[in-house]
């Protein structure tokens, strides 16, 4: 098990976005995933989130189901390991 991060930008689809938020919240809800913690940038251009998963693979095929993801909203995005002290 390792802790996770992805960090991502969104692309300029205000309505999409503003459309699909209660989506992508109710996702990274309904997974009840351990140390999860997640939030918009103050700016709205994006938005970090952290949980734990079994590895890089799972970790990339949650962020892979994510609304955001599948609708297309996401500019950039990455996923990393995360070593916290």
């Amino acid at each position: 098990m390792g802790t996770f991060v992805h960090f991502y930008f969104m692309k300029r689809d205000v309505e999409g976005i503003a459309e699909t938020i209660p989506e992508h919240v109710d996702y990274w809800r309904s997974l009840e995933l351990i140390n999860y913690k997640g939030g918009p940038f103050a700016d709205r251009s994006g938005g970090l989130i952290v949980f734990d998963a079994v590895g890089l693979e799972s970790a990339q095929k949650i962020i892979g189901n994510d609304p955001f993801m599948t609708k297309d909203l996401i500019e950039t995005g990455c996923v990393k390991e995360w070593k916290p002290e």
